[in-house]
């Protein structure tokens, strides 16, 4: 499944990931823009059908899941979001993004690959895709600042 870079003012992009914000979290233009500038990865399916932003162990990156995986690996690639729009799912495009940065992390010399699901409130789904690919759980936390809680996964590739 053919994925490109995430670009500068992508506003479907935009109203994908606010319309999971529940997932993920609430983002402006600028701050989307900013992430995808910064990050190891940033790609996009079709207009917005799916979109993978993740970062590297020397991302310029303040959220405190990716910290969280800085503070306990040395090389990591972290997915900091995952979204596919709901008239996609079950089409297989996250699958096909993780394949493709396992490829890239493989290549750049990474060895850990690494998330965040929340568990309060629970993603059922999010949980079944990750276990699906050898995902296991390596710590969690609660995050009193954004009223959820989290389970940290990895994955050596």
């Amino acid at each position: 499944m053919a994925h490109r870079p995430l670009g500068r003012g992508e506003t479907a992009v935009l109203a994908l990931n606010n319309a999971n914000k529940v997932e993920t979290s609430l983002l402006t233009q600028a701050e989307l823009d900013a992430m995808a500038s910064n990050a190891w990865r940033a790609w996009v399916i079709g207009d917005a059908d799916a979109v993978l932003i993740a970062f590297d162990q020397d991302g310029n990156y303040d959220s405190p899941n990716f910290l969280w995986f800085r503070d306990r690996y040395e090389r990591f690639v972290y997915i900091d979001r995952v979204i596919v729009a709901e008239r996609a799912r079950g089409m297989g495009m996250a699958r096909a993004l993780y394949e493709a940065a396992m490829q890239e992390m493989r290549a750049d010399g990474h060895n850990v690959f690494c998330c965040e699901v929340n568990s309060d409130p629970p993603n059922p789904g999010s949980d079944a895709f990750h276990a699906a690919l050898g995902f296991e759980e390596v710590g969690v936390a609660r995050l009193e600042d954004r009223s959820k809680s989290v389970r940290y996964l990895a994955r050596r590739v």
